[in-house]
């Protein structure tokens, strides 16, 4: 799916603003028929951004079931008459039905990807009622997923609430943009992009190929498809004609980890055009290395969350170029969506400042048999029980296939994330999730690596159906925090068998997450659990151990920054391992990775 940009042939809406609200708290919304005219009752809500901390009302926070929200707009005579026009939904938490003048015109499961509906047969002249009904219940469905017995279940909650299975709050509502574009009748739907690279002598870059395949859709149009190429200061590169081919560049610039080069591709068909930035780049898995543009690379960075206040996990640009600036004071080179795509906004910023992106679905709380360390009193289910377990597979695979057509032509993704701490031991994990894997590799003309993120929890390393499917071995690991902590020198001796193991595979490995809570401001003189002190000193014990091991090829601490999760006894006020506070405060820890990490090379560490 492209994103909505603003060309000769295309123009572009943003109906970002104030729009009415109203929660459904009877469940009445739909047999009254609330879209079919302006909302009584109802309050102002931002768009984009989550509703739960814009209304300081506990109602509106923990609310369970529909919301509705509404706004007019207009589109004028003479663009419906000789254009398409889409309503684009960014990202909607987590069901959507979407209302034209009372209408239905469109449904969407999944909260953090986008879809879109044409609207030419359900437009009036003048103002058009838009109405968006947004449910954010969760349960074994999902994606993520919600379960009686989740990860925090609290004693005494109303009988209609969200029991999250994952340890992050389940912020709700339209959480990207709303636009309206248009594109002519005949018009370019997608276009997929790969490249090929031959190497000089002595390592760098000499020649790159670009594979194109443009799909076009609507009226016949007799017209060829035209791609060209620019370099980064507008120069044409290349050029050629047709809907698939190749365009050869010499002398070409690579996209480069913190060193981004970008050229335009831009295709025309018929009456329509459109361009996109494309970096050429390449990866691999060669035995224990992983290689970006034929070198061995090593990921320094973070797992992140979209969470900031009081936005939620709404869209928060301003916050992501500060992300990126604090990155790069850092010295950190990447990050990892955990746990669902980010918003096309980060995206296209990481692809422009050369930030390397781990790209995860929404697949997390695929786990009956932990809760996060807090599963006190739950009934034990198996995961992939075929009555009462998982019914998620199918959503999944949707899922996939949403999420590779939307980033699959980013340079700054280098590895597909299937899963986050799913139950990867138990029976049926492997008859879950290879399918899921052989349909992400089907679809990636980049062939990028694929993984899922495992927890050490309901088995052994070695029973894990990661060694099976994935080509770098994604693990989270808490040595010293929820597994020998506070006794780090316990703590340590556990991470150095555990990784005594997995050398034995011959694959990569790297540690998506470990981390320890820390309270900003606590100190002690011993390192107490919570202090800054004892941040520090589990850092630098593991650190200590990964520098150990050749085949582990990154670190992403957890978490860049503290965020919001659901009430326990298990968290103060959200989860507190950030780096950073979740207003961007550095911890004693910070200052630590950045010496660290900008005494460590991107490329070729571990020779």
């Amino acid at each position: 799916m492209l994103y909505p940009i603003l060309t000769s042939s295309r123009l572009l809406s943003d109906l970002s603003g104030v729009w009415n609200f109203k929660l459904d708290k009877n469940g009445t919304g739909f047999s009254e028929n609330w879209a079919a005219s302006p909302l009584t009752g109802s309050r102002t809500m931002a768009v984009p951004a989550s509703y739960n901390d814009l209304v300081d009302d506990a109602e509106v926070r923990d609310h369970w079931g529909w919301v509705f929200y509404q706004r007019t707009f207009a589109v004028p005579s003479f663009v419906r008459s000789s254009q398409r026009v889409v309503l684009r939904c960014d990202a909607v938490t987590h069901l959507a039905k979407v209302f034209v003048n009372g209408k239905l015109v469109a449904e969407h499961k999944g909260g953090f990807l986008p879809f879109e509906v044409e609207l030419n047969g359900f437009l009036s002249d003048g103002e058009n009622l838009l109405t968006i009904a947004v449910n954010n219940e969760i349960d074994c469905s999902t994606l993520p997923v919600g379960r009686a017995g989740g990860m925090f279940s609290g004693r005494g909650a109303p009988s209609k609430h969200n029991e999250p299975n994952f340890d992050f709050f389940n912020y709700a509502g339209i959480t990207r943009a709303v636009r309206i574009y248009t594109t002519p009748r005949a018009f370019i739907k997608d276009i997929t992009l790969s490249n090929e690279v031959e190497w000089n002598a002595d390592g760098s870059a000499k020649t790159a190929v670009v594979h194109y395949s443009v799909e076009t859709a609507g009226e016949a149009c007799n017209a060829d498809c035209k791609v060209s190429v620019k370099d980064a200061s507008g120069k044409v590169v290349a050029e050629v004609n047709g809907a698939k081919g190749e365009l050869s560049i010499s002398d070409v610039h690579l996209w480069q980890p913190l060193a981004a080069y970008l050229y335009e591709v831009t295709v025309t068909y018929g009456e329509d055009e459109y361009s996109l930035p494309y970096g050429i780049r390449t990866v691999e898995v060669r035995g224990t290395k992983f290689l970006i543009n034929n070198r061995p690379f090593y990921f320094k960075g973070y797992g992140k969350h979209e969470d900031t206040f009081p936005a939620g996990r709404g869209i928060n640009i301003p916050m992501n170029t500060k992300d990126i600036s604090l990155m790069k004071w850092q010295g950190a080179n990447s990050f990892r969506t955990s746990h669902y795509p980010y918003s096309e906004e980060m995206m296209r910023q990481c692809d422009a400042e050369g930030i390397v992106v781990i790209d995860e679905t929404p697949a997390v709380g695929l786990n009956f048999a932990f809760g996060g360390g807090a599963a006190f009193g739950v009934k034990t289910v198996d995961t992939y029980d075929s009555e009462k377990g998982l019914r998620t597979q199918e959503h999944h695979a949707d899922v996939i296939r949403d999420w590779i057509s939307r980033d699959k032509n980013y340079a700054c993704v280098v590895m597909w994330s299937i899963a986050n701490e799913p139950d990867s031991y138990a029976p049926g994990a492997y008859e879950y999730f290879a399918p899921l894997f052989e349909l992400a590799r089907s679809l990636d003309i980049q062939k990028r690596p694929c993984t899922l993120v495992s927890a050490l929890v309901g088995g052994k390393p070695e029973d894990d159906v990661a060694h099976r499917l994935s080509d770098v071995f994604c693990i989270n690991r808490y040595y010293g925090w929820y597994f020998g902590g506070p006794d780090l020198e316990v703590s340590e001796e556990m991470l150095r068998k555990e990784l005594d193991f997995w050398k034995t595979t011959g694959k990569p490995l790297m540690i998506t997450e470990y981390g320890a809570d820390t309270v900003a401001g606590f100190h002690d003189t011993v390192p107490q659990l919570y202090t800054e002190e004892y941040q520090l000193e589990y850092y630098k014990m593991n650190n200590r151990v990964f520098d150990d091991y050749d085949f582990v090829v990154g670190e992403h601490a957890w978490n860049f920054a503290d965020f919001a999760t659901s009430q326990s006894m298990m968290r103060v006020n959200g989860n507190k391992k950030g780096i950073f506070t979740r207003d961007r405060k550095p911890k004693m820890v910070a200052h630590y990775f950045k010496e660290r990490w900008h005494s460590i090379p991107d490329f070729d560490y571990k020779k």
